[in-house]
């Protein structure tokens, strides 16, 4: 059986990224080479009691543009709300707009966030999470 690994993000300064998944968000780095076969730093990120890992990689020669909406992230929390202050305590900028109002509507509870990159992290509130 195929087993899902990780998934490559290029990011424009590596301590940076690591630094603001880890605090903002809980991963912790599994591994980290600064230098690869191919020249690249590159650090392997997980979220505790999860298998697949993000591998964000830097290369000084690599010029990053992270177009809007190309891709993103989702991550489970527990209470949305109150994940969502910690980061805005923070200063971590959550969208859209009026993202707490949505939910008077039912249906799932999602903010989004933008990693230092722009790289769009979705929010979904997953009681099991």
């Amino acid at each position: 059986m195929a087993v899902f690994l990780h998934t490559r993000v290029r990011v424009s300064d590596l301590n940076k990224s690591i630094n603001w998944y880890c605090d903002h968000l809980g991963f912790v780095v599994k591994s980290r080479s600064d230098k690869s076969p191919a020249g690249n730093q590159i650090a392997h990120l997980e979220l505790p009691g999860n298998l697949h890992t993000v591998e964000l990689t830097y290369s000084p020669d690599y010029e990053l543009n992270v177009p809007e909406d190309l891709m993103h992230f989702a991550i489970g929390v527990p209470d949305l709300v109150a994940c969502c202050d910690t980061l805005e305590t923070d200063g971590v900028e959550i969208w859209p707009d009026g993202w707490r109002e949505q939910f008077t509507s039912g249906g799932m509870k999602m903010a989004f966030i933008d990693d230092p990159d722009g790289y769009e992290i979705e929010l979904l509130e997953r009681k099991e999470a």
